[in-house]
């Protein structure tokens, strides 16, 4: 299965996916790195690992084109979201329909839509005094975070937690979870009927 990634940090669920491509759990190989800005430091791992990356420019619809042609010339079958922060655009998810999945830092539905990224959902998490957090892997749809959720992993909320404790936790579970619904897709053990999904588990 060829992957394009779609980032716009630093990159660490970028590495963990390639990392998996790399080392055969998924069976698969990311083929581009879409970065939403220069500075990103995702650029510079796909970098060291020789994956073609593009830097998107101006407006959704100026480089709506120029992505969907990049993405096609390398054959992209599915479509990661890893940390990336703008919305997807009308066209990509008609062009790669329940093709293009996003991780997000909470347990979908709660601590989802606009504004709720990063640091943001962590703060709001332990503000409410939940007792537990996660990662939810979704499909994306054309609104923030609503799309069927595929996976999620739960972690618990530690008494004394900061954002960043809570943070650095979660994302631990992500770099095990988005491989193991990447290699899922890959391996057509993912049921999609409506919005309800399921996954077979692995062939022995």
């Amino acid at each position: 299965m060829n992957i394009a990634i779609f980032a716009s940090g630093g990159g660490s669920n970028f590495q963990a996916i390639a990392d998996a491509c790399e080392s055969g759990h998924i069976p698969g190989r990311v083929v581009l790195c879409v970065a939403s800005r220069a500075d990103a430091g995702v650029i510079e791992r796909a970098e060291r690992l020789g994956i073609p990356h593009t830097v998107l420019q101006g407006s959704s619809s100026e480089w709506t084109p120029s992505v969907l042609r990049q993405l096609h010339e390398a054959s992209t079958q599915l479509i990661a979201l890893a940390g990336f922060m703008k919305m997807i655009p009308k066209p990509l998810i008609q062009h790669f329909p329940r093709r293009i999945l996003n991780i997000h830092p909470a347990l979908l539905p709660a601590y989802g839509g606009k504004g709720m990224y990063g640091i943001h959902v962590h703060r709001a998490v332990i503000a409410a005094g939940e007792a537990e957090s996660g990662a939810t892997v979704h499909v994306v749809d054309e609104d923030y975070d609503t799309g069927p959720i595929v996976a999620q992993t739960r972690v618990p909320v530690l008494s004394g937690d900061t954002p960043e404790d809570l943070a650095s936790r979660v994302l631990s579970v992500e770099h095990q979870l988005y491989p193991d619904v990447l290699r899922a897709f890959a391996e057509h053990r993912v049921r999609l009927s409506g919005n309800q999904i399921s996954i077979d588990p692995p062939r022995p």
